[in-house]
């Protein structure tokens, strides 16, 4: 039993200029599997994908070290599922795209807070959707390896902002890359998944 990289679901290749091969290969290749080798180090290889949550959780209050670790692997494996090669814009399914619309006014007006919140992240960090118990909307910016599981909220959809995450391709202009982002990378249909399945009681 041990963490593992995350099936992605299509090809390196497949979101061309958008995201390239090369950043796949740094991206996932070398920095996430760093995060889960580093992770099953510190952990005698005794957590899995299934299981890790609750353990990254209870190191966020006890073992900085670890949680950078297992929070990281978190963050990455929900940035893939947030991916998708015929993602993006504002053909949102199910009840999210009218939740979306409802909470902030507008896809175009969410659409812009979503990208001043990833853009003003200082270093390195993530930006989300994130969903209440109630079932409220918000997005959330994050610094490093922190997430909304910590702050008793559900991710719905991530965008990673640090650096080595759209250097290659888009060198030091993260706006443009949160915006192809949102235009054409977002999974939607995941994030109304997520958003259908409901509030998730993190520590569960």
């Amino acid at each position: 039993m041990a963490l593992t990289l995350p099936e992605l679901g299509f090809d390196y290749d497949a979101l061309g200029d958008r995201m390239s091969k090369e950043t796949f290969e740094f991206h996932r290749d070398k920095h996430h599997q760093a995060y889960i080798n580093k992770a099953n180090e510190l952990t005698d290889s005794k957590l899995s994908n299934d299981n890790y949550i609750p353990e990254m959780l209870k190191a966020k209050e006890s073992n900085q070290g670890l949680f950078n670790q297992l929070g990281q692997h978190y963050n990455h494996s929900l940035f893939w599922d947030s991916l998708s090669p015929q993602g993006g814009g504002d053909n949102i399914p199910g009840e999210l795209g009218e939740k979306i619309k409802s909470t902030f006014g507008s896809f175009d007006a969410f659409k812009e807070k979503f990208i001043a919140a990833g853009g003003g992240q200082f270093g390195s960090g993530w930006v989300w959707l994130a969903m209440a118990d109630n079932g409220d909307l918000e997005i959330m910016a994050t610094l490093n390896a922190d997430n909304p599981l910590t702050h008793g909220k559900t991710p719905l959809i991530v965008c990673d902002v640090w650096e080595h995450a759209y250097y290659i391709d888009y060198r030091n202009a993260r706006p443009k890359f949160l915006e192809a982002f949102v235009d054409s990378m977002a999974n939607w249909e995941n994030a109304a998944r997520l958003y259908d399945r409901g509030p998730v009681k993190a520590a569960a």
